[in-house]
């Protein structure tokens, strides 16, 4: 019996992630189709719909979910009620959400309340800001939990999820970065424009608990980075409330040795990883797959913490301008053994291995909390 998956993605980031199971469940045989919406949808961040719209045999539907200026509340109202009509008209074997953003938890309640079994995939993290909230709030709507590690199958176990649910997977976007990019670095470089040979890499979101501070913070920042005459690409903020404050800093960067993208192809963005001298920010990439491609990286601020694993993760708050220089100083260029405390990148492998097992299927979708001992 073919199944049909449902995965639904609001941003480039968490498509990153769902990407390698997407494909690997069709080619397995799987029927596969994406709700895309949120950032995809927005012309300044790159309309990133289009990577989804890319992929062979598999079906894309668009939904507007925003406009500029929306608080998070009204986002995550429109996103139910779309998303609510989709379901209803396709109904999906199984719904698959990613992580801690506010359409994954439109996605979670949607697929609750319409008892649809559904996928919470990176569960159990721990991190700063809201997004642990809604991290926490989407383990316990969902029916199954395909998480990185053991920890993170643990913290799962103390929201009383029951073990058999919680499959130890590993992070999925690592198996993009585990293989050949598909591109050289000199293709990328053509594609994008870019005239360095040595280079860092930049990607600084908004902390939404500290919008307020945002632009402080990026100003600080760059400055830093500006001072070391180095080399930067940076990725733009996503979207999140304090995003306005830190493009307005990226907006007066020297345009000669800063080389700004809203977006990048996900296989071209691997292979600059991969030939970057370091990579400087708040993104869950520097904390995850910096380290597995032995990336020196430095987390600033407080919206990764308490993730990074691996001890070529530095960390320090936006102004704290001497380790800033100290890390440009000592990590600039350097290599690292690769860490795998988030998987090996075989993460696609698992997930479908435990689709095609017809016990999953058969589970009970009422919830009941296990006390764990």
């Amino acid at each position: 019996m073919s199944r049909n998956i449902l995965f639904l993605t609001g941003t480039r980031a968490d498509f990153g992630k769902l990407k390698p199971l997407a494909e690997a469940l069709h080619d397995a045989g799987f029927g596969v189709s994406f709700f895309v919406t949120g950032m995809h949808m927005l012309e300044r961040y790159g309309l990133t719909k289009i990577e989804v719209h890319r992929l062979p045999g598999m079906r894309a539907h668009e939904f507007l979910n925003q406009r500029p200026g929306d608080p998070q509340d009204i986002i995550l109202a429109k996103t139910v009620v779309g998303f609510s009509d989709y379901v209803t008209e396709t109904r999906p074997d199984l719904v698959v959400v990613h992580g801690d953003r506010i359409e994954a938890l439109a996605g979670a309640l949607v697929a609750a309340t319409n008892y649809i079994p559904c996928a919470h995939i990176e569960g159990g993290e721990v991190s700063g800001t809201i997004d642990e909230i809604y991290r926490h709030c989407n383990t316990k709507l969902a029916s199954h939990h395909f998480v990185s590690s053991e920890d993170a199958k643990r913290r799962v176990m103390a929201m009383g999820e029951p073990e058999g649910k919680i499959h130890v997977v590993g992070s999925p976007e690592l198996d993009f970065h585990a293989g050949d990019s598909g591109v050289t670095l000199a293709e990328v470089k053509a594609r994008y424009d870019i005239p360095f040979d040595d280079f860092g890499i930049v990607v600084f979101h908004p902390v939404t608990s500290e919008q307020a501070t945002m632009g402080a913070q990026a100003h600080a920042l760059f400055s830093e980075l500006d001072a070391s005459e180095k080399n930067f690409i940076v990725i733009a903020p996503n979207n999140d409330p304090g995003s306005e404050d830190i493009f307005a800093v990226l907006n007066a960067l020297p345009a000669d040795r800063f080389r700004q993208f809203p977006s990048m192809r996900f296989n071209h963005f691997s292979e600059l990883m991969k030939n970057a001298a370091c990579m400087v920010g708040n993104s869950s990439a520097g904390v995850r797959e910096a380290p597995f491609l032995g990336l020196p990286s430095l987390d600033i601020g407080t919206r990764q913490t308490n993730r990074a694993q691996s001890d070529t993760v530095f960390s320090c708050s936006a102004d704290d301008r001497s380790a800033i220089s100290d890390f440009l100083k000592t990590q600039w260029g350097q290599r690292h053994s690769g860490h795998t405390g988030f998987g090996e990148g075989r993460a696609a492998d698992r997930f479908v291995a435990t689709l095609q097992d017809e016990s999953f299927w058969q589970q009970d979708l009422q919830k009941a909390f296990h006390d764990l001992a």
